[in-house]
């Protein structure tokens, strides 16, 4: 029922193109001005066409009966040179017009990704993980681009054609008041239909946007390098590319359906248009057979009426192109209208100053938007200044929503999270993010250079080469940088030109030099050597107290020959935290923590007697 009533109150507000209009206004006020009088300009210049050609022809006729040539001539040749310059006026006027409104749909264009681009990096996490939420994006970013820029277009069109309907109406009235009435009727059905079959299209994208989606999808997963070495090796291509043409062929049968009922209408109604058209013509010709107007008059009215009604036309037209463009954009619209659950403060407190509490979880309660079942439950947890924190548990325990919760990309919801006894709700956004450093597990691979990919750590010092430098140092990276043919100015990745591409142990390099180019209170590691070798990940654990110097580290593992060089060691079961304490105290305990770590040991010690013997299982 709500998804009907949204619809209905959109449909409603379709002739509303005042958001589009200030919008456009917003992103190009002086091509804005510039078009309003190109309208009044362009919409005038028809009339004073008619009005030149209509003494062309009486000043032909009246040569003609009165045999005065000479005379004749004369005037013949000012009117032609009138009409002459009335035409290149036209010209030039058209031309300045196209231009404006490109220059202008140029900056109404880019003004929309920017935009979209703020839009969609300022909303929460949860709707990244809200398939409803990509509906929305994706009907965004088909409509929103191009449909403020055609409502704006269409007020300048529906301007002129309002301009020189206006005069060419008046001009046939002075022939007869029917004239201008059958004008008007003439027009009609067409407007009826193309405000239908808006309609239906507005509605059957509603319907098929998860397909257009899918299909999208199925193409990406057809083209990305990602998926390149799995397509090939277990022959998934035929699979995806039938599932892509499946869709494609529902979608473009739906489509040309639409659009052959709307030939069908469009035919039906432009018929009736003619038949109008070709009585009007035989009332002109009558009238002047008669003598009562001036094979002139027959001219310029003749004319009148055909402009007039193309007049009307786009008048009606632009109307309803009006009211299609305004449906449509209400998907950008409803996307810049999206807001946040994890709201910034009305007055955002200070961050205090670095202390002795570090970060505290007190009572954490979360679920998922959408989903009943908690993630975590009770958690209590605190990481000091210059500690270490390892936390360990199954998978689906609750460890990367704990990361996310850390970082407000969700808040909890009950208890609180704080640094130095400040409820994370009580502080800026940015101002808590730039206080934390962290290494996803699924971290991102930025095609840009490796000194680039360093210092996203901290963008407001990417340029800072000796510190990058330092980072690359302390996350054992540097070694491996200096071997790339440009060093730190080498591409990585395929994307671009002389781009090296790394292996993922060499990737996850870079991502942790990236993290300790932050100057976080909190490094946040996530599983941050499941690719490095054995070597150096001793090498970087030897020194991570070091690393760390004055901040707090999380560090989220399953291999525990880096787990047990932590402070203190959690485990996290059913969204709290069961145990902690040392890798010897939590040993002792005889725990869940030591049953964890003798079952890896023995599989690792099993391994390895197999290697010994010859017979490793496949």
């Amino acid at each position: 029922m709500q998804t009907q009533q949204t619809i209905s109150e959109k449909i409603r507000n379709a002739v509303r193109v005042d958001r589009a209009v200030r919008f456009v206004w917003q992103a190009s006020p002086g091509w804005t001005v510039v078009n309003a009088l190109l309208v009044v300009v362009q919409g005038l210049i028809p009339l004073l066409s008619l009005y030149v050609m209509k003494l062309i022809v009486d000043t032909i006729t009246a040569t003609v009966q009165n045999g005065r040539v000479e005379e004749g001539s004369a005037t013949l040749l000012l009117l032609v040179a009138a009409a002459a310059g009335v035409a290149l006026l036209q010209a030039a006027f058209t031309k300045v017009g196209e231009y404006a409104v490109e220059a202008q749909s140029a900056i109404v264009t880019d003004h929309v990704y920017d935009i979209m681009h703020r839009k969609s990096v300022s909303l929460d996490l949860a709707y990244y993980e809200n398939p409803t939420y990509f509906d929305t994006l994706h009907r965004a970013q088909r409509e929103g681009p191009y449909r403020p820029t055609r409502i704006v277009s269409g007020l300048n069109r529906l301007g002129t054609s309002s301009v020189t309907l206006v005069a060419m109406v008046a001009l046939l009235f002075t022939f007869h008041w029917s004239v201008g009435v059958l004008l008007f009727l003439s027009a009609l059905p067409g407007v009826v239909v193309q405000i239908a079959f808006s309609r239906k299209l507005y509605r059957w994208q509603n319907k098929r946007t998860a397909s257009e989606r899918q299909a999208s999808y199925y193409s990406w997963v057809l083209t990305a390098d990602a998926f390149a070495k799995e397509l090939r090796l277990f022959g998934l291509g035929p699979f995806f590319a039938n599932a892509f043409s499946s869709l494609r062929t529902l979608i473009r049968g739906e489509k040309l359906t639409l659009s052959r009922q709307r030939g069908i209408a469009d035919f039906a109604a432009q018929a009736f248009a003619a038949l109008v058209l070709m009585g009007c013509f035989l009332l002109i010709g009558l009238r002047t057979i008669t003598g009562i107007i001036t094979i002139g008059d027959m001219v310029m009215y003749f004319q009148a009426f055909q402009r007039g009604l193309t007049a009307l036309k786009g008048v009606l037209q632009q109307v309803a192109g009006l009211y299609e463009d305004n449906l449509f954009v209400s998907y950008f619209f409803s996307f810049l209208d999206v807001r946040n659950t994890v709201a910034e403060p009305p007055e955002p407190q200070l961050l205090p100053p670095r202390g002795t509490r570090g970060v505290e979880l007190h009572n954490i309660h979360f679920a998922y938007p959408g989903h009943n079942q908690e993630v975590l439950s009770g958690l209590c947890l605190s990481i000091r200044p210059n500690e270490v924190v390892a936390l360990v548990g199954a998978n689906g325990a609750g460890k990367s929503t704990l990361v996310k919760l850390f970082c407000r990309l969700y808040d909890p919801v009950q208890g609180s999270i704080t640094i130095e006894g400040v409820d994370l709700r009580r502080l800026g956004l940015a101002a808590i993010r730039r206080e934390i450093s962290v290494v996803f597990q699924d971290f991102v691979k930025y095609h840009l250079t490796v000194g680039q990919n360093i210092g996203l750590g901290d963008v407001g010092r990417i340029d800072d080469l000796s510190a990058i430098d330092r980072a690359a140092r302390r996350a054992g990276a540097d070694a491996m940088i200096k071997a790339l043919p440009n060093g730190y100015d080498t591409m990585l990745g395929r994307w671009f030109q002389d781009g090296v591409e790394l292996s993922h142990g060499e990737w996850q390099k870079i991502v942790i030099a990236r993290a300790f180019f932050r100057d976080a209170r909190l490094i946040i590691l996530d599983e941050p050597t499941s690719s490095l070798d054995a070597d150096t990940e001793y090498q970087l654990f030897l020194r991570f107290k070091e690393l760390i110097a004055g901040r707090s580290a999380l560090l989220i593992s399953h291999r525990f020959s880096t787990v047990r060089m932590a402070d203190r060691i959690c485990v996290i079961q059913d969204g709290r935290i069961i145990e902690q304490g040392t890798h010897q105290e939590l040993m002792a305990a005889n725990g869940r923590y030591a049953d964890m770590y003798r079952k890896q040991a023995a599989w690792v010690e099993g391994d390895l007697a197999g290697q010994e013997a010859g017979h490793v299982a496949p």
